[in-house]
């Protein structure tokens, strides 16, 4: 291997930027939530020199916490992005799955809205828009993080989730501003990426037509960008690959933000 390679990697700072994942977290309604049981406790059984395994069975939905949507997630008049007729086989999307996502190591690109904006956080059913993104150094092929400050409510499902509030995203403007500069991915910190005003739910997704469907964009949902935020990344290496599960409609990821600073440990999430 490279010791360039490795002498630019020894010196960067890994930042986290997946939420954790155990019972009880903030899901969408429409998506089954997360379980873990222990099927085999370590004293269920023993070998001969008193070593024990333990295993379990992890149970949940493809978009339920950090993860990418595939471009099978969203269809308009029985076609995929670029055409391509949705075709089930076997139980599963016959192309446009998640295992057709190449692993990302490209530019990635923060943008904090609520710094731009002198705020902590934004408010409930806040729109982002095009103009939020402006000023923001976007390049073709690039990885674009929204953060919105949602991620400091992980811990309150129902305000998280903001089913009666509304939620902070990107508007369809924004969309097509980013579209038009050509990034591979757009991620963000709050359930569903776009902007849900107040009582609407999740009824309409114009910016999941836009950048899925219109433009072959993939999503990364439920993030957590306050670790870089605080770090003042504005612009990272960004790591992340999908779990290829074939035909599936979305899949857990771990994203990771590579940032110049000290290398002894990794920042969590």
């Amino acid at each position: 291997m490279s010791d360039s390679l490795l002498g630019a990697l020894a010196a960067a700072r890994i930042i986290d930027l997946a939420q954790p994942l155990r019972e009880g977290m903030p899901c969408s309604p429409t998506h089954p939530g997360f379980h873990l049981a222990l099927t085999r406790r370590h004293g269920d059984a023993a070998r001969p020199d008193g070593m024990t395994g333990s295993h379990e069975l992890i149970v949940f939905g493809g978009h339920v916490g950090t993860h990418m949507d595939a471009l099978s997630h969203v269809a308009v008049d029985g076609r995929f992005h670029g055409g391509a007729p949705v075709t089930v086989e076997n139980g599963r999307y016959a192309s446009h799955g998640i295992d057709e996502v190449a692993p990302m190591v490209c530019r990635g690109v923060l943008v904090d809205v609520p710094a731009l904006r002198g705020v902590g956080r934004l408010p409930a059913g806040e729109p982002v828009t095009a103009e939020d993104l402006r000023n923001a150094d976007v390049r073709p092929g690039d990885v674009v993080l929204i953060r919105t400050g949602w991620a400091q409510l992980w811990h309150d499902r129902d305000a998280y989730l903001g089913t009666d509030s509304g939620v902070p995203g990107l508007t369809a403007d924004g969309a097509q501003h980013l579209a038009a500069a050509g990034v591979r991915a757009v991620g963000a910190d709050t359930i569903a990426l776009e902007h849900v005003p107040a009582g609407s739910g999740l009824a309409s997704l114009p910016v999941h037509r836009i950048l899925l469907q219109d433009n072959g964009i993939n999503l990364i949902e439920v993030m957590n960008l306050e670790p870089l935020a605080q770090a003042g990344a504005g612009e990272f290496v960004f790591v992340g690959a999908p779990l290829p599960i074939v035909g599936a409609t979305g899949a857990p990821i771990r994203p990771l933000a590579l940032v110049e600073g000290p290398p002894d440990r990794v920042t969590p999430g």
